[in-house]
């Protein structure tokens, strides 16, 4: 007759084996989500709001489109986690080997993208429910049973449909990938571009749980500067996606700004004289990053640091030294950089065009003001605090 721990034991093993691991392999697993908060996890440019516990399961709302991602980085590893959607034609993702922020113009990241897709979303040659894998955003992969492009498509359909279950068990070694959807493989690439880098949890849209994700770190291994993602520079965003919360303007600018899920749009006539919208936070010597998309021909516009103080410091789009750096009407620019005591850094689109640039302003503290001219979006918009040197 067998003890009850000893029954327990079995079933813990054989359950195990179920799920294609053996003892040793499940021992050296931890979770990844506690199942009591986002401890470990890192909110990028989506609110709290988005993500909430029930039941263990990690809950996302869905809105606005954009990510969390973990508190450090990973190289080689297994990661193993369930999922379902709770609306039919749900969309998410789990990104792999991440940036710390999201790339210009887009609410994700670079990085190696392992599709989360419900099943009445549909399949065809551009892309299936069951597994896809893809680089996104300046990330590079080699598919296997690709059609042409980067994108790796499964060889089964194994995915079940809402409200059910789906596992996947993610493994990630020496810049190859593979993906087994309900206990089988079904998804390679290889010659992936990062290969050491955050792991992400992508909102887009639809109500998606996640439960049980524990990961198993494999050893580390060479790995060149050029395949590593950014690292953790202190970034956080400054707009929700939800609202304007954390904004503030006269009872003239308000009307003319809206909150487009990641996007901040300003589409007041080029003759409304203010236009202003601040963060009711200030900044002292701080980084930011905000990305900006000139929608009309006549549209243009200034980002002001420090706004309405002594230690004010101006960035309009159409100066000499900025303007021959922004892209065709219509797409997005980066401008990033960093304001320490009086001396302002700044590169466009990547493009470094100050260092370190003295200006005849006092130190001091003050909020970041947009300024827009005719219809203007934003986005991306990150600040991160600097010490003091």
């Amino acid at each position: 007759m067998l003890r009850p721990a000893m029954f327990l034991l079995l079933l813990s093993s054989w359950c195990a084996v179920a799920r294609g691991v053996d003892s040793e392999d499940e021992a050296e697993f931890h979770p990844l989500f506690n199942g009591r908060d986002l401890s470990g996890w890192v909110l990028v440019n989506t609110p709290t709001e988005t993500w909430s516990v029930q039941d263990e399961m990690l809950v996302c709302s869905g809105k606005p489109i954009g990510e969390i991602r973990t508190d450090r980085m990973y190289q080689n590893f297994v990661l193993e986690l369930e999922w379902r959607h709770m609306v039919p034609k749900g969309n998410a993702g789990v990104f792999v080997w991440a940036d710390d922020i999201t790339a210009r113009g887009v609410p994700f990241h670079r990085s190696i993208e392992v599709q989360v897709l419900e099943n009445a979303y549909g399949n065809g040659r551009g892309h299936t429910t069951h597994g896809d894998i893809f680089p996104i955003h300046g990330a590079t992969m080699t598919p296997h049973n690709g059609r042409g492009g980067s994108r790796a498509f499964p060889t089964e359909h194994r995915s079940n449909p809402s409200p059910e279950w789906n596992h996947y068990r993610i493994t990630c070694q020496d810049g190859s990938i593979s993906l087994a959807v309900n206990g089988k493989v079904v998804t390679r690439g290889e010659d992936c571009s990062p290969r050491k880098g955050y792991i992400c949890l992508e909102s887009e849209g639809g109500i998606v749980h996640y439960r049980n994700l524990r990961i198993q770190e494999l050893p580390d291994t060479p790995v060149e500067p050029e395949h590593v993602a950014t690292a953790a520079r202190g970034f956080r965003s400054l707009y929700t996606g939800l609202d304007l919360s954390g904004w503030t303007g006269s009872e003239q600018a308000l009307p003319g700004w809206e909150s487009r899920d990641w996007v901040l749009a300003h589409t007041a006539a080029p003759d409304v004289e203010d236009t202003s919208l601040s963060t009711t936070e200030s900044f002292g010597n701080f980084g930011f990053v905000f990305d900006v998309r000139l929608r009309e021909a006549d549209s243009t516009g200034r980002v002001v640091l420090r706004d309405g103080t002594e230690s004010a410091v101006e960035i309009d789009l159409a100066d000499a030294r900025i303007e021959p750096h922004l892209v065709p009407q219509g797409q997005w620019n980066r401008l990033e950089g960093t304001l320490v005591e009086n001396r302002l850094s700044l590169s466009v689109n990547g493009e470094n065009v100050m260092s370190e640039e003295p200006l005849d302003v006092q130190p001091g503290e003050g909020p970041l003001t947009l300024k827009p001219q005719g219809v203007v979006d934003f986005a991306n918009i990150y600040a991160r605090e600097i010490e003091k040197r």
